[in-house]
């Protein structure tokens, strides 16, 4: 009958494999909190780009709106502000410069459409993009002849 041997290097073994899991929950512990605010660093910005893309098409659909005949100011604001409330991007701020009810054919009218990210931001303490204004402007010429 053989004897078993005893080979201490493997009991040395289990015994440093339980030792690094407590070195796994202080790594996880230094690094988790750098990797959520990537994640919601991430989020801001991609919110961000997702409202100023929003705020460009309601300045080029409120400056097509405001470059035809029996436009007013009122209607351009309103067809603006209609289309990025059904797009989600609610309370925003439109502008239209000269008034396209009075305006010259051949006029410039320019459209400019902006909100608060404070206002639109899934976060609710924006901390990256807080305190910014988003801002687009459109600039067609008045239809007519």
């Amino acid at each position: 009958m053989q004897k078993k041997k005893f080979y201490p290097a493997k009991r040395s073994g289990l015994l440093r494999r339980s030792a690094r899991r407590g070195a796994s929950a202080v790594e996880f512990a230094i690094v988790a909190p750098v990797f959520f605010m990537l994640v919601l660093g991430m989020v801001e910005v991609g919110r961000a780009m997702m409202v100023q893309q929003v705020l460009i098409n309601a300045s080029r659909v409120g400056a097509r709106q405001a470059v035809t005949l029996a436009s007013t100011s009122s209607s351009t604001i309103t067809t603006a502000t209609d289309y990025a409330t059904n797009v989600g991007v609610p309370g925003i701020t439109v502008a239209v410069t000269p008034d396209p009810g009075t305006a010259a054919a051949g006029t410039e009218l320019t459209v400019t459409s902006s909100v608060g990210f404070e206002s639109v931001s899934w976060l609710p303490a924006p901390w990256f993009m807080g305190g910014k204004t988003l801002t687009s402007s459109s600039v067609m010429r008045k239809e007519g002849f």
